[in-house]
């Protein structure tokens, strides 16, 4: 009866025929291929959360323009401070500002791209289209039924502004100016001027004083 050879590792290294050898050898070399694949697989799987991370955290601050494309303001290298504007059409104080934002968005058109944000989930494009041209705004518009832009920029109440350094930085987010004590009282005119100071900062790089202060108007619907 043939007798079965049991080999213990010290005999293994002796005993060992070449063919054991090669596929010994194949072996180590399928391991280390194996490590090598799931090293990379690891590799591409990191890289490929990395995109989808990227992906949508730029959706997430995405809005809607008038025809229906999605749009972040938040994007892109023009190398020029972003202002969001925040309104209501149904608001007193948010409407009232009209003449001053465009005015602002005049005085910094070479420092700064700004932005009409309409936040109410409610509001159709016909009624938007029909509240720019009664208040004579030139400016671009977004929709922001999902609140995107408004978590972004940490705003509570309309008319309130933000402002994003050239890195897409929020460096402040609040009222315009100091014109309104409340709603139903205003100043003979505004003795601050947050917005403007938060751009000429924005621009040169600068810590803003306060990097936020409440506005005065109507609370923007639906914040979670």
């Amino acid at each position: 009866m043939p007798k079965t050879l049991r080999l213990n590792t010290q005999d293994q290294s002796r005993a060992a025929e070449p063919g054991t050898c090669v596929l010994q050898h194949r072996d180590g070399l399928s391991q280390r291929a194996l490590l090598e694949s799931l090293r990379v697989t690891r590799f591409g799987l990191i890289s490929l959360a990395a995109i989808i991370l990227l992906a949508v955290s730029a959706l997430g601050q995405s809005a809607l323009d008038l025809d229906g494309r999605t749009v972040n303001p938040l994007t892109g290298d023009s190398g020029k401070v972003t202002v969001l504007v925040f309104v209501r059409r149904d608001c007193p104080v948010s409407s009232r500002y009209a003449p001053r934002i465009q005015q602002i968005a005049r005085d910094h058109a070479d420092r700064a791209n700004f932005w009409l944000v309409y936040p109410d989930k409610d509001d159709s494009v016909a009624a938007i289209r029909e509240h720019l041209k009664a208040y004579g705004y030139r400016l671009p518009v977004l929709r922001d039924p999902s609140h995107a832009l408004v978590k972004a920029a940490h705003v509570q109440i309309a008319p309130e502004v933000a402002v994003f350094d050239r890195a897409h930085r929020l460096v402040y987010d609040g009222r315009i100016d100091d014109l309104y004590i409340s709603p139903t009282r205003a100043r003979p005119a505004a003795t601050t001027h947050e917005l403007e100071d938060a751009i000429r900062a924005a621009e040169a790089g600068k810590s803003v004083a306060q990097s936020e202060v409440r506005g005065v108007g109507c609370y923007i619907s639906d914040l979670e």
